[in-house]
């Protein structure tokens, strides 16, 4: 009976075993990008956070909300990453994984825009209070 069960144990982890060696086709295999590649990707990264930079010094942001503010400025901003994830897909990065980067850096850059949304209006709250 022991003999039976370490079979088949031993046939499962084979088949277990073959099956991770298999590569599947939305897997991006580990290769690099070109330093060209890389600097159009830092370009739009930087115009990206510039746009939502930009946009959080204007005054119409300042009365509303920060949490809707933070969602406007973010969607006013979002073609910046439509062009980043472009430059992703012309160099044959799967989509599934540009995709999980750019929203890593749209998460990232609405956390720290809407930190300093909250800590404008907080200031403008404390100076009316004065």
């Amino acid at each position: 009976m022991k003999e039976i069960i370490f079979l088949s144990l031993l046939l499962l982890s084979a088949s277990a075993y073959a099956e991770e060696g298999k590569v599947k086709e939305d897997e991006w295999q580990n290769t690099t990008l070109s330093d060209e590649t890389m600097k159009k990707i830092q370009e739009a990264r930087f115009q990206y956070k510039k746009c939502v930079g930009e946009e959080m010094q204007k005054p119409a942001y300042q009365t509303l909300d920060s949490r809707a503010s933070t969602e406007a400025i973010i969607k006013q901003c979002e073609p910046g990453l439509a062009k980043m994830r472009d430059i992703y897909i012309a160099e044959k990065v799967p989509a599934v994984i540009a995709d999980r980067h750019l929203k890593q850096m749209r998460l990232q850059t609405t956390r720290t825009a809407l930190q300093g949304m909250m800590f404008s209006e907080a200031a403008r709250k404390s100076s009316q209070l004065k």
